[in-house]
């Protein structure tokens, strides 16, 4: 395929290790805890949790650890600055507000923690997922005003489907699966559905993962959506409570593609015939003691590549630094344990606007 590129537009990203220029950074300002909605059964590991979003949905996170949390984003802050990076936040907008829609009513948002889940940027083209969360209908509106900017600057834009997200869109009673039993999710084929993190990119293919936020149909949707320039592959993953591809299936560079051992049973051929190599994320090393709410401990694997050697990773996890350094890979430390409690990853809380290449293919 012929190569592409769109150097004159401020929004251009064709992959995740292209020297990134621009990136787009969460907050802590405003974050609350997400409300007790059907979809977090499918989502969040373990009854405890689904007890204190029933019981704390809605209101503030502590003081404390929104400070703590804050701390770690501003550090990721200053080293992408460091870098050479040029770093954009979201406009503050008050997710108190309780909002319905003719198929569904919800006590409050969330927050704007995490731009990858809602901003799929594809080329020069900024793609609004749907999102499957009702308590993240609006977060689209924290980045309203950056992607106005981005248009005026020659970015394409567009909203996916907005979503009904009433009862038809969801599985009733829907118990999820146990270690052993086939892969499910609670989402039905009724509405396309994905969150922007269910996508990661690799020139032109791109790899989607189906989970408690995305079904085929949203799948199916982006890939007519992007046209014949793209190819969106769907990635079989085992997940009992699936959420977003980036802590499961990640191409860190050309030829080297991470993966979660436990979720990825199969890596799809396209990469074994093209002889990439696969490359094991190590367990863990965050202790059981450590307090999460949103994710599990392998978020340690959602890294963000600022070119192909450049990654910054979670200062404390020093088995996948010394891996990252065993493949070849410059790893940077940051501390970012606090954030994970009430977010996710680096990848979930960035995303990138602009990185230096072109479009092109790696298989």
């Amino acid at each position: 395929m012929e190569k592409k590129t769109s150097f004159d537009c401020v929004v251009s990203t064709y992959n995740e290790w292209d020297p990134l220029e621009e990136i787009i950074v969460g907050t802590v300002e405003g974050a609350l805890i997400p409300p007790w909605d059907i979809v977090m059964k499918a989502a969040l590991h373990g009854e405890a949790l689904w007890d204190f979003y029933k019981k704390s949905g809605g209101n503030p996170w502590p003081i404390e650890m929104i400070e703590s949390a804050g701390k770690n984003l501003e550090e990721f802050v200053h080293i992408l600055e460091a870098e050479g990076v040029k770093v954009r936040r979201p406009t503050p907008y008050d997710f108190s507000k309780a909002y319905s829609t003719t198929d569904f009513e919800i006590e409050s948002g969330c927050y704007a923690l995490m731009p990858r889940d809602v901003l799929l940027v594809v080329g020069d083209l900024i793609v609004e997922a749907p999102m499957a969360w009702r308590s993240r209908y609006h977060e689209n509106h924290a980045y309203k005003d950056l992607c106005k900017e981005y248009f005026h600057n020659g970015a394409r834009w567009i909203s996916a489907p907005r979503p009904q997200l009433g009862d038809d869109t969801y599985v009733e009673k829907f118990v999820a699966p146990t270690e052993g039993e086939p892969m499910r999710t609670i989402l039905t084929e009724y509405e396309p559905l994905f969150d922007a993190a269910d996508v990661i990119k690799c020139g032109h293919d791109l790899f989607a993962a189906k989970s408690s936020c995305c079904n085929e149909f949203g799948i199916q949707w982006l890939n007519r959506q992007l046209g014949p320039e793209y190819r969106v592959h769907e990635v079989e993953i085992y997940d009992t409570h699936p959420m977003h591809i980036d802590a499961t299936f990640y191409p860190l560079a050309p030829g080297k593609l991470l993966i979660n051992p436990e979720r990825v049973h199969q890596v799809p051929q396209i990469f074994k015939k093209n002889g990439w190599d696969i490359l094991e994320c190590p367990p863990p090393v965050m202790p059981d003691s450590h307090p999460m709410f949103n994710c599990s401990k392998w978020i340690s694997m959602n890294v963000v590549m600022l070119d192909e050697k450049r990654v910054i990773v979670s200062r404390e996890e020093d088995t996948l630094i010394k891996a990252l350094k065993d493949w070849g890979f410059k790893p940077i430390p940051c501390n970012f344990y606090d954030f994970e409690t009430i977010g996710g990853g680096f990848h979930c809380a960035s995303v990138d606007i602009r990185r230096r290449g072109e479009l092109q293919s790696y298989f």
